[in-house]
């Protein structure tokens, strides 16, 4: 099941997860293949979180300050004042 999550996009994987959550919301399935549903579910979630966040760093980079404290920044070089 890993590997077939590996090979989708971040938005199939996201469309098959919230599918997935309507499923056991609704409680349409048997106690069985609901673990089954839960579990892939959260492999889901933790592929769509991993992809997410290497996305976040290659638009940020690492810019050190005057002081020595250091801190991401996005790509255009604007700091975020918030």
């Amino acid at each position: 099941m890993e590997e077939e999550i590996e090979k989708l996009s971040f938005e199939d994987a996201l469309a098959r997860l919230e599918n997935l959550v309507r499923e056991l919301e609704a409680g349409r399935i048997k106690l069985d293949d609901a673990v089954k549903t839960y579990e892939e579910a959260t492999k889901l979630k933790k592929f769509c979180e991993k992809k997410l966040n290497d996305a976040k760093l290659k638009i940020e980079k690492i810019e050190r300050n005057n002081d020595g404290t250091v801190e991401l920044v996005p790509l255009d070089g604007e700091k975020n004042d918030g």
